[in-house]
């Protein structure tokens, strides 16, 4: 078994046959014909999308998530509905974000927008690299390697004509909120990615993605809350909660940077910050009933609104214990986890994305793919 393949759930006990079990369930409920439960839909002969249940569009976020979802359980037939719809529906060709995905569209293919957003982007990039590396490319635009690097490429060097913004700064090599803005989002940051990127990019670019993992590992340190370990959605290049828009707050997209964390920890191993960051986060819920997960300033004082996605917190919570798995509420976080099942309901995407990931994470199942040898 290779290092980033560990099966915590496992080495907690958990029955092996019922982990299987599990992660197959789980698969089918979100991608089979379970209508309380499902989020992916076929589209005509060759092409599928994600469901955003609760605001009933498409958004790169999920598409790039199902991509990740399929190329982790070796589902190539869903990888390439997805894509395929991505790459025709959301790829644009020219103006200022040319090289990008628009991050939201009716199902019907239709642009409800023409901004991309970034997190979108360096899934696609990587589950494209997966793709690559585990089943080998085919015809265009099946041609999974060569569409994950031009896409790399954009990425940075978008602008240097003059026309649109890369979707990373180039001076301090972190991710931004939008191209055309200049503050980030702490859950976007996965320096776990970049490391991949930095192997497998245009060898021109390689060492930006280098520069780019340590900008992000460094900038969590800052924008997670040193005693509570909670994020905001929204943060300036110094770490600062960015509350311009209302999203200064712990709240729905900072769910995932306990997540990432954990995941980076599984694929690379964990560093002290990262096992304080996992155990204070997790202290922090300790005693609180999902029922009553609400939003909280970063420093943890709550406000009267309720979570939207509990289920998706309990999942990323869990999904923590992967850099801390001996910490004082790892097993606690993780049973709870075991336990929730699948939500369901209009509000269902975003929990049941982020359920499938800490499942998969957990079970040793979210893996590096590397190339063949």
């Amino acid at each position: 078994m290779n290092a980033n393949d560990r099966n915590l759930l496992l080495d907690y006990g958990y029955d092996e046959a019922a982990i299987d079990r599990k992660v197959e369930e789980t698969w089918d409920l979100l991608f089979g014909e379970h209508e309380a439960s499902r989020i992916y839909y076929p589209a005509g002969d060759d092409m599928g999308y994600m469901l955003d249940t609760g605001n009933l569009d498409v958004r790169t976020e999920g598409m790039s998530y199902g991509m990740m979802m399929a190329v982790q359980l070796d589902k190539k037939e869903v990888f390439d509905r997805l894509w395929r719809w991505s790459y025709q529906y959301m790829y644009m060709t020219s103006g200022p974000n040319r090289g990008y995905f628009a991050w939201s569209c009716n199902t019907d293919g239709t642009k409800r927008s023409n901004g991309p957003a970034p997190d979108g982007e360096e899934y696609f990039a990587l589950a494209l690299l997966f793709a690559s590396h585990r089943w080998g490319d085919g015809e265009a635009p099946l041609d999974y390697s060569v569409k994950a690097r031009q896409l790399l490429h954009d990425c940075i060097h978008n602008g240097e004509d003059g026309i649109g913004d890369p979707m990373w700064n180039p001076d301090n090599k972190l991710i931004k909120f939008v191209p055309n803005c200049e503050y980030s989002d702490p859950s976007y940051h996965l320096p776990h990615f970049y490391e991949l990127f930095a192997l497998w990019a245009n060898e021109a670019d390689r060492p930006f993605w280098r520069e780019a993992a340590i900008a992000s590992r460094d900038y969590l340190k800052i924008a997670c809350h040193p005693s509570t370990g909670l994020s905001p959605e929204y943060a300036h290049y110094d770490g600062t909660p960015n509350d311009e828009r209302g999203y200064g707050h712990f709240f729905s997209d900072s769910y995932r940077v306990a997540a990432n964390i954990g995941l980076e920890a599984s694929w690379f191993g964990a560093t002290e910050w990262m096992r304080e960051e996992a155990e204070l986060i997790q202290a922090f819920f300790a005693d609180k009933e999902p029922a009553d997960y609400r939003r909280y300033t970063i420093a943890g004082e709550p406000f009267e609104e309720k979570s939207l996605h509990p289920v998706g917190l309990i999942a990323t919570n869990a999904a923590a214990s992967l850099a801390s798995p001996e910490g004082p509420h790892a097993r606690s976080s993780v049973a709870l986890f075991w336990r929730t099942p699948v939500r369901e309901g209009e509000r269902r995407y975003y929990d049941n994305c982020l359920y499938l990931f800490a499942l998969l994470a957990l079970s040793g199942r979210y893996r590096i793919w590397r190339p063949v040898q």
